[in-house]
């Protein structure tokens, strides 16, 4: 992170996208609090600090007469919150780039904070207006990304702005760095064994993430809703459960592919199934090749979840990234929850571990483990394509002239 502060107006991209009920309270303040060192780092460097966010997506959600929601969406609603945990009087400015901004982050003196007006309200940060970026970069000396949830994002605010600013006067913020530094020791250099842990609905949002770590990795669990497509492929009846009948074949060359490489491909032996998808369905638990019509799997059996432990306790580094059942209801809970308290209980007995995803994430702070794990990411939908393989918009820009 940039060391040399001193007198100059940094501006800082930060992910303050945090949930916000009808009553414009903070129900969840992780990515605030997550943004704090960054933030106390410069006002310690003798800074001013300008930070700008997006918050929600205002251009997709817009009033009936077709104007942006400004109450729904202000970054404003953020300040107070901000002002609290900083111990300081956070200032506002109700506009991005324009007139107010510029004027307030003109007068910006060292040791204060101002936040500028939700990044989406003007429609070119989506598409990376360089004219929009041009008066975003015109508020600050220095640049920092610290917003590594949006990092996939090639916005104006997270990409197209790093190139205002000489390769000495932008960096990435202390979460930026951590993020990425987590990411790169499990791809690069992961300890062993090594197990991944991968669930949620669809085979075809985690291809590309299997793919990436069946070259590594000695075990990976499949879980969740695209384990049936994985047993269908292998000509189990699956009932009514979720399949991607499109990605049967794909299945069997990933399960060819596991014995090629020699990694132990843990596809549930058995399942929780429901004659319903809700909460009060009758369940029972069976093979998950011999679902019956009419019902569905809906969360991973207990024979099954005595090979996962045993995969995870095993190892010496974990990737955890999906639940492993629609953990949301309680009847089909146990599987995610167990994970959860297994992954923690491998982490305080020496394993390194990573949780990545939003719903993994979700799972790990409801189990109460959130302070027993190795690291949760922020990055969510930027952690996944980060660990397979893709190149980041945001990372790109800053890296560029250095790398």
């Amino acid at each position: 992170m940039l060391t040399n502060v001193s007198n100059k107006k940094v501006l800082v991209r930060v992910d303050f996208n945090v949930p916000i009920n009808s009553d414009h309270q903070i129900t969840d303040d992780t990515r605030i609090q997550k943004a704090l060192p960054t933030i106390k780092q410069l006002l310690d460097g003798n800074a001013a600090v300008i930070l700008m966010s997006h918050l929600g997506r205002p251009q997709k959600k817009k009033l009936e007469n077709g104007e942006i929601d400004v109450k729904k969406f202000s970054l404003k609603q953020v300040v107070p919150h901000l002002s609290t945990l900083l111990g300081i009087d956070v200032k506002f400015a109700a506009d991005c780039g324009g007139d107010e901004s510029i004027l307030k982050a003109r007068d910006l003196k060292v040791g204060e904070v101002l936040v500028i007006e939700n990044t989406r309200f003007n429609p070119g940060e989506s598409k990376g207006d360089s004219d929009f970026a041009a008066k975003l970069a015109h508020l600050g000396d220095a640049y920092i990304n610290d917003a590594f949830g949006t990092a996939h994002r090639a916005h104006a605010s997270t990409a197209t702005i790093a190139s205002f600013f000489e390769p000495q006067d932008r960096s990435f913020g202390l979460l930026m760095e951590t993020e990425i530094a987590n990411a790169k020791s499990i791809l690069n250099s992961p300890k062993r064994p090594c197990t991944a842990i991968f669930g949620g609905a669809k085979v075809s949002d985690k291809i590309k993430l299997i793919e990436r770590f069946i070259n590594f990795a000695d075990n990976i669990v499949i879980g969740g809703g695209m384990a049936y497509t994985f047993i269908k492929a292998q000509e189990g009846s699956i009932g009514n459960s979720l399949v991607e009948d499109d990605y049967l074949d794909l299945a069997k060359d990933l399960i060819a592919k596991a014995k090629e490489y020699d990694v132990n491909l843990i596809i549930p032996e058995d399942s929780v199934i429901a004659d319903n998808f809700a909460a009060d369905a009758n369940t029972q638990t069976v093979l998950s090749s011999e679902i019956p019509d009419g019902w569905m799997g809906l969360d991973v059996g207990p024979k099954a979840i005595e090979k996962i432990n045993a995969a995870i306790l095993g190892a010496k580094s974990i990737i955890w990234n999906g639940p492993l059942g629609v953990f949301e209801m309680e009847a089909f809970s146990t599987g995610t929850m167990t994970v959860a308290d297994t992954v923690a209980k491998a982490s305080q007995n020496g394993a390194y571990s990573l949780i990545g995803g939003g719903d993994s994430v979700a799972a790990i702070n409801k189990s109460g483990n959130a302070d027993k794990v190795s690291f949760i990411s922020t990055g969510g939908g930027a952690m996944l394509e980060f660990l397979e393989g893709k190149q980041l918009p945001g990372i790109v820009a800053i890296e560029g002239d250095k790398a």
